[in-house]
């Protein structure tokens, strides 16, 4: 196992914290010198926050540890490609490198939708590596929807039944 699918890894079991949680399991790690400065898993259903994305959360955590905003010297692992607002907070924090795992379709940041990463216009630009065990993430986000489907449906059939 290299080392950026160990941080991969970590970032898979943030993901299935959120999973835990009935959230969409998206996780996310920062590293910087080869140790895990920040970690985050999605929390917007119970924190009642449209700002409570994995990436945020790790990277607040980063900043509080480094002392600063800036995270000039990390990388990010992230099991799905950063929304709009991730894909802002990973500018302007400066990470230089993002490592993704599956990409986003209806709404990725780092080329699927618009690429704000890589935006010639901002005054950072930061390189990023897609499908970093991506079957894996991919998976793993496919299962939860799967599961919250039939869940749906079971509820609408008990209803119905009632």
């Amino acid at each position: 196992m290299t080392q950026e699918e160990k941080y991969m890894k970590a970032a898979i079991r943030e993901a299935k914290k959120a999973w835990a949680l009935g959230e969409v399991p998206i996780g996310c790690v920062i590293v910087y010198e080869d140790k895990i400065i920040g970690r985050g898993y999605n929390r917007r259903m119970v924190d009642h926050s449209a700002l409570a994305h994995a990436e945020i959360a790790a990277i607040k955590k980063a900043c509080k540890r480094m002392g600063d905003w800036r995270l000039e010297e990390c990388e990010l692992y992230v099991t799905l490609e950063p929304c709009p607002m991730c894909a802002g907070a990973i500018v302007q924090a400066r990470i230089p490198k993002v490592y993704i795992g599956s990409m986003n379709p209806k709404a990725g940041c780092a080329g699927s939708v618009l690429n704000l990463l890589d935006e010639k216009r901002f005054n950072h630009q930061v390189e990023t590596e897609e499908g970093l065990l991506g079957e894996e993430c991919s998976m793993m986000l496919k299962e939860f929807f799967k599961e919250l489907r039939e869940k749906r449906k079971k509820k609408k059939e008990e209803k119905a039944g009632e």
